[in-house]
């Protein structure tokens, strides 16, 4: 991600109006991956196993989203006494840690998640009529005004 601010600004096309929502973005990406945190981490963990730190790291280099110790730590304990995960100590670093792997039962959980995921969002994909006339727009703070001038011209 760049340094740049980006403003987010809903623009509805009926009435001529805008919105700007400058954490919209952000608000959302944090949202949906609270929600998903529990598939996040198991398909992280799919992918090979990892320690506690490791999964926190990954999720904020991957979302840019921060969840800390006291989140991810819960979680995994949660998703082990589920069945989900199973975890052993690595002795063979300097500092001993937790290392979290998928279980059977956990890729079935991932799998089953998934295709409900993918579900929704095929449903939630068919056009709303009931919002075609509104567009959302990214843009810098340097090019607001002339976004929102050509925007309102239309």
């Amino acid at each position: 991600m760049s340094g740049k601010r980006h403003i987010v600004c809903l623009y509805n096309k009926n009435t001529k109006e805008i919105k700007k929502m400058p954490n919209l973005q952000k608000q959302i990406q944090t949202k949906l991956t609270k929600g998903l945190l529990d598939l996040i981490v198991l398909q992280f963990i799919k992918n090979q196993s990892m320690h506690g730190y490791q999964i926190i790291t990954t999720i904020r280099k991957s979302f840019g989203v921060y969840f800390g110790p006291s989140t991810i730590y819960p979680l995994l304990s949660q998703m082990e006494k589920k069945g989900h995960l199973t975890s052993a100590w690595n002795m063979n670093t300097d500092r001993p840690r937790k290392i979290y792997t998928i279980t059977n039962e956990g890729k079935n959980m991932l799998n089953f998640t998934e295709n409900s995921l993918r579900m929704m969002t095929n449903k939630l994909g068919s056009k709303n009529k009931q919002t075609d006339h509104i567009e959302m727009k990214t843009i810098t703070p340097r090019s607001l005004g002339r976004t929102l001038s050509s925007m309102v011209s239309r």
